[in-house]
């Protein structure tokens, strides 16, 4: 494949691509996100599109993992800044949950599951997505065990634990579902993490 033409704001085709796939479903969901609607917001051809991924799954995978990535350079700051261990898992829970019902990255999530039973590639891009919250969190979580802010603890169960109830106080919110906005599920992480992660 040919190396995308750069743009003068730095954005080479296929992330400009991307980031627009990412405002469309923030704006209309996932329905009205079709290669001819991108194309027509991006003044190109669906055939410009598809040569950067094959069809709309590929599209939706790769959004998926264009926006992970922002995330997981986030974690990475969260994980290092200079603040107490409980603020530091207040803030990872901040930076899990979706921030409203059209939050595109949790709209992706919802629909790239109900895919995934029937597409191997699907099933080991959301494994290594997974894997990737995992291993940080349980870093989080070891951390404050080390520095005698949390009681000890398996961080590995109660990684597990945690991001579980996570997906589906963020599944809830996404969808709408009455009384599960934001801050509920904010609320509700909160005082299940406390109950989850005692400190010592």
């Amino acid at each position: 494949m040919t190396r995308a033409i750069r743009r003068r704001d730095g954005l080479d085709s296929r992330a400009r691509m991307l980031e627009e796939a990412m405002t469309a479903i923030a704006e209309g969901g996932l329905a009205a996100l079709t290669m001819a609607a991108l194309a027509r917001r991006l003044g190109t051809s669906g055939g410009h599109i598809l040569y950067y991924f094959g069809n709309k799954e590929q599209l939706l995978l790769e959004a998926l993992r264009w926006s992970e990535q922002a995330l997981a350079e986030e974690r990475g700051s969260l994980l290092t800044r200079r603040v107490t261990p409980r603020r530091r898992l207040d803030l990872f829970l901040q930076l899990y949950l979706p921030r409203g019902t059209r939050d595109p990255r949790w709209m992706l999530w919802i629909e790239l599951w109900a895919r995934t039973p029937a597409n191997a590639e699907l099933l080991a891009a959301q494994e290594e997505l997974d894997a990737a919250w995992q291993r940080d969190l349980e870093s989080l979580l070891a951390k404050g065990v080390d520095r005698a802010a949390f009681a000890p603890m398996d961080v590995t169960e109660r990684a597990v634990e945690l991001l579980a109830l996570l997906d589906g106080l963020s599944t809830r919110t996404v969808l709408g579902q009455r009384g599960t906005g934001r801050a509920q599920a904010l609320a509700a992480a909160r005082s299940a993490a406390a109950r989850l992660v005692p400190d010592a």
